[in-house]
């Protein structure tokens, strides 16, 4: 994708989704370093925002060669996933295409098997909040 982010429908409302999600990557082996609801941040500043929440999740085994390799990817990582709905009410889910990432910070080859594996889990995830 040229804007680097790939984009899924979830038939949950989005606290149900980053629940989901949430469940998925720890199930996995993650971490949950952070949850945020955008949209009760808004709200604190009496502004409005459909429900938006933001997952920060991964692993150190994953991000840490990527970031041994360009200190820089660590801006992007660990791995964000945002789920929000749109203005018909449906909810999707966005994720950063870990092969866009690569290209952004100039990741070398050798990394390619990690971005790889990132790519394929992100999938994974991905397949499971649309099923």
């Amino acid at each position: 994708m040229s804007d680097g982010l790939f984009t899924v429908q979830s038939r949950k409302s989005v606290p149900e989704t980053i629940d989901r999600l949430a469940e998925l990557v720890t199930s996995k082996g993650m971490t949950v370093f952070a949850r945020i609801d955008h949209a009760a941040n808004a709200r604190q500043v009496s502004m409005e925002l459909r429900p938006t929440e933001l997952l920060v999740f991964g692993h150190p085994r994953g991000g840490t060669p990527l970031m041994q390799a360009r200190q820089t990817i660590g801006i992007d990582l660990p791995i964000h996933a945002l789920a929000w709905e749109d203005a018909s009410g449906s909810v999707r889910v966005t994720f950063n295409d870990p092969a866009w990432l690569a290209r952004r910070h100039g990741l070398p080859d050798e990394t390619n098997a990690a971005v790889q594996a990132m790519s394929e889990g992100i999938a994974a995830l991905q397949k499971a909040l649309s099923g």
